[in-house]
């Protein structure tokens, strides 16, 4: 039994099967079994939170999202809270730790409350392997034949996430793959590195060339990239673009560009 000014006894949660990087949603019940008052003032006081922790108790995304109290509750009375809940990534085994946190001051945990760890299976960021692609422009034999050789078959129908193309755009044949695994460790955007081909090697496309590995962080907007079912590119330079903060450059995935008339520099 907790014990203490901040105490906290957990009663009941649920938790929406959570995804690879996406954010959803858990409701808790707890009991101030403490003897002081739980306060929220806006983005100050007692706030419910979380941490994630892999297998052993190891800390791996410390700090979560945050749901604040909607009224002051006294010792004895009881909450139901709804919390965002963002999940980490890659998918695979991990611990949710709830804990509730005195804002700018310590967690409930570090005075002795133990938190509520529940055992949870992350899965893929995409329920079934399916990338479907649009080449903006009409797509030319040769893009067609580069689609018609991957190693996972590009889908028509159904696809959980979208490939945004340009004429002259020839994916290596590991393209759709790795675009796939990259969507399922938990991105909602993939873009590859560009090797522009023919006499004309274009300068402007030398932030975007392959080589290297991932980058989260990466400036520029993703060009050519792949987005989960949903959402829409931007256009940069006259290519489909992508500029939100949740996309990784992979400079693994590899599309040579042959040159074409309507693009800069083509």
């Amino acid at each position: 039994m907790p014990s203490g000014p901040l105490a906290a006894r957990w009663l009941a949660y649920e938790l929406e099967p959570p995804r690879a990087g996406a954010r959803g949603r858990a409701r808790l019940r707890v009991e101030n079994a403490g003897s002081a008052t739980w306060r929220s003032r806006g983005g100050e006081g007692v706030q419910l939170s979380y941490h994630w922790l892999d297998p052993l108790g190891n800390p791996v995304h410390w700090d979560g999202l945050r749901a604040a109290l909607p009224r002051p509750v006294p010792p004895g009375e009881q909450v139901e809270l709804d919390l965002p809940v963002l999940a980490p990534r890659p998918p695979g085994r991990y611990r949710l730790a709830f804990d509730f946190v005195e804002e700018n001051r310590f967690w409930f945990s570090e005075v002795g409350q133990a938190p509520l760890e529940v055992e949870t299976e992350v899965l893929p960021r995409i329920a079934q392997r399916r990338l479907a692609v649009v080449v903006h422009g009409g797509a030319d034999p040769e893009t067609a034949a580069a689609l018609a050789a991957q190693e996972e078959p590009v889908v028509e129908t159904e696809p959980a996430a979208v490939a945004h193309l340009v004429p002259g755009a020839l994916p290596a044949p590991d393209w759709s793959r790795r675009i796939l695994d990259a969507h399922a460790e938990g991105w909602e955007a993939v873009g590859p590195g560009i090797e522009p081909l023919g006499l004309r090697k274009l300068r402007s496309l030398d932030p975007w060339k392959p080589g290297g590995g991932r980058n989260p962080r990466f400036g520029p907007p993703l060009l050519l990239p792949s987005l989960l079912a949903g959402l829409d590119p931007g256009l940069y330079e006259a290519y489909p673009a992508y500029t939100g903060n949740e996309g990784v450059f992979d400079g693994r995935i590899v599309i040579r560009l042959r040159p074409r008339s309507g693009r800069p520099g083509a």
